[in-house]
C-alpha cells in the first residue's frame, strides 16, 4: 500500500495527473485501475478522471501474488543490509541465482525472499548473476519498484590482472555468441553499451577496480574487460586467470538510493567486498 498526501499544489488535478507527478508509471497506473480498490481517496474507490483537492489522501492498493515456494534451508545464508516498509537490500553470496529456473527451483534469492513474505510478489530492482555476490535491492510494492528503476545508483567492484592503466570508459555494442544461450561477445551489430572503470587499488598480482555502468547488459563487466584484455580474475566463462579463484571477482559492492518510503537518500555495501 502506498499513500499520497494531495498538496496544496497539486489540489484540484485529477487522480491521473496526480499520480503521474508522484512518480507513478503509466503501467503501474493501469494495474491499479483493474484491481479492486487499487486507487481509493479516503476509503472510496475512485476513478483516475477524478479531481482531488488539498488535505485528501490518495491510496495504491495493487494486490500480492507470489507462487514460488519458501525454502526454510536458506535462512541463515543471506545477509539483510537494508530494510523499510517498501524495499529490502540482501547481500546475496555468490552462488545463488537471484530468480528460479529449470535447474534451480528452490536454491535463489526468490525462495529465500519467499521465507521472509509468505505470498507477497518478489520485485529484484538490480539482477546479479548467479556468480556474482553483493547487493540487491527488492521493491515490496510495485509503486516502490517503479520509483527505484529511477533511483538506484549501482557500484560494483572486482579484480582484474596487473596493468599500468588507471581506468577507462569501454563504448562497445555487446551481443549474444549465435551458437550459445548464455555467452556474449562484443560485436558491431550488438546493443549499445558503456563500461566505466577505475584501478582503486594495486596489488601484487592484481588490481581492485570499481565499475560503474552507463547500461545494463548481461555480463556486460564480464565481457567489456575481456574485450581489452583484462578479464576479471576467476572468470573461466571469459578468459580469466583461475589460479588463485576458481569463481569470477566481481561483487556489486554498493547501492545508493532515494527511499520510497521517507524521501531520504540511503546507502549500503557489501560484506563480501571483504573477500576480493
Amino acid at each position: 500500500m502506498k499513500s499520497i498526501e494531495i498538496s496544496g499544489e497539486m489540489s484540484g488535478l485529477t487522480v491521473r495527473e496526480i499520480l503521474k507527478k508522484s512518480g507513478v508509471s503509466r503501467r503501474l497506473t493501469t494495474r491499479l485501475k483493474a484491481a479492486p480498490d487499487g486507487i481509493c481517496i479516503d476509503g472510496r474507490r475512485v476513478k483516475v478522471s477524478e479531481r482531488a483537492f488539498e488535505g485528501s489522501t490518495i491510496i495504491l492498493n495493487e494486490p500480492d501474488s507470489a507462487d514460488i515456494m519458501a525454502n526454510p534451508e536458506l535462512m541463515g545464508r543471506v545477509g539483510v543490509l537494508y530494510e523499510d516498509s517498501e524495499v529490502i537490500v540482501f547481500d546475496k553470496p555468490a552462488d545463488m541465482p537471484v530468480h528460479q529456473s529449470v535447474k534451480h527451483r528452490e536454491d535463489t534469492l526468490a525462495n529465500f525472499f519467499a521465507c521472509l513474505y509468505p505470498g507477497r510478489t518478489f520485485r529484484p530492482v538490480n539482477r546479479l548473476d548467479r556468480d556474482t555476490a553483493g547487493c540487491v535491492a527488492a521493491a515490496k510494492s510495485s509503486y516502490a519498484a517503479d520509483f527505484l528503476q529511477r533511483e538506484l545508483k549501482k557500484s560494483y567492484f572486482g579484480l582484474i590482472p596487473p596493468t599500468p592503466l588507471s581506468g577507462g570508459r569501454i563504448s562497445a555494442p555487446i551481443a549474444r555468441e549465435r551458437e550459445s544461450i548464455i555467452l556474449r561477445c562484443v560485436r558491431e551489430d550488438g546493443r549499445y553499451a558503456v563500461t566505466n572503470w577505475v584501478v582503486r587499488q594495486r596489488r601484487e598480482d592484481c588490481c581492485l577496480c570499481e565499475f560503474i555502468l552507463e547500461t545494463g547488459r548481461t555480463h556486460q563487466i564480464r565481457v567489456h574487460m575481456a574485450h581489452i584484455g583484462l578479464p576479471l580474475i576467476g572468470d573461466s566463462m571469459y578468459g580469466g586467470d583461475r589460479s588463485q579463484r576458481d569463481s569470477q571477482a566481481l561483487v556489486c559492492g554498493e547501492l545508493r538510493f532515494i527511499s520510497p518510503e521517507h524521501g531520504r537518500e540511503v546507502r549500503v555495501r557489501s560484506g563480501y567486498l571483504e573477500r576480493l
